[in-house]
């Protein structure tokens, strides 16, 4: 009885417009970024295309719609435990598997907008997610840390939201000793602005890529290519990000969505 209570005042209080809901993806469409991967890592994944199958047209009179083209990690998308070789033989570790009571959960956000606004290449550490936790309270057991940088001002265009030369891509992510301290704190996943969750520089750590390899391989999650974490409070969201029910998935587009209480 107290569950269905707390399930009726929460939907009195969203049509009285006392949670506000926070849209934290990015169109997909064309322009979209992806991500690059240098030839000597592997192939990369294909940018999104839209086919049209009828248009209210001979191949079709009174519908539209259209198929895609995308990769599973392609905009706004959720990184699954078998999306990194770490994670490959975690139970229950493709999207399809996935349990749902995982896709509702509280938001941790770290502002480090300030610190990116200075260095691109900012690196968020342990001390840092300590001295966030002294102001606003230990991260919970279960709950996303997201790092909000404001990077996602820049995801309309490919060549500053990857913000590569050549000495490779410059853009904000954890670092090792941050993604091992998450972990500790019991953390269902660690969500970025960027392209991947993991820092530019993130190849030459080690680990390479610890949100990756770390995260995915305790059988945790990723969140990239955010938006609008400028609008969340430190703490008191809930993030509803729910990916597709693919076979054997990696990951998927989701439409993150963030359940916040009205100041």
């Amino acid at each position: 009885m107290q569950a269905q209570a707390l399930l009726a005042n929460f939907a009195s209080a969203l049509a009285a417009g006392d949670i506000t809901v926070v849209d934290l993806t990015a169109t997909l469409g064309p322009d979209t970024p992806v991500l690059y991967l240098p030839p000597q890592f592997g192939k990369n994944t294909p940018s999104f295309k839209m086919h049209e199958i009828s248009n209210y047209d001979a191949n079709g009179p009174w519908w539209a719609w259209g198929w895609m083209e995308l990769g599973e990690h392609t905009g706004t998308h959720f990184d699954a435990p078998s999306h990194w070789i770490s994670g490959k033989d975690q139970p229950n570790n493709t999207t399809d598997t996935i349990s749902a009571q995982t896709f509702v959960a509280p938001a941790n956000v770290i502002d480090v907008s300030q610190e990116v606004a200075a260095n691109p290449d900012y690196l968020l550490t342990a001390d840092h997610v300590r001295a966030w936790e002294a102001e606003h309270g230990a991260i919970e057991p279960g709950s996303w840390v997201l790092m909000r940088s404001d990077w996602y001002h820049r995801n309309t265009s490919t060549e500053a939201f990857l913000n590569s030369d050549e000495n490779g891509p410059h853009t904000p992510g954890p670092s090792v000793d941050c993604v091992q301290y998450l972990l500790t704190k019991g953390v269902i996943g660690f969500g970025n602005e960027c392209v991947g969750t993991d820092a530019g520089s993130a190849a030459t750590f080690d680990p390479p890529f610890p949100a990756h390899a770390l995260i995915l391989g305790q059988g945790g999650y990723g969140l990239a290519s955010l938006v609008n974490l400028d609008k969340l409070p430190p703490k008191g969201a809930m993030v509803v990000v729910a990916p597709l029910k693919i076979l054997n998935g990696t990951g998927s587009p989701v439409r993150a969505l963030a359940l916040v209480p009205k100041s």
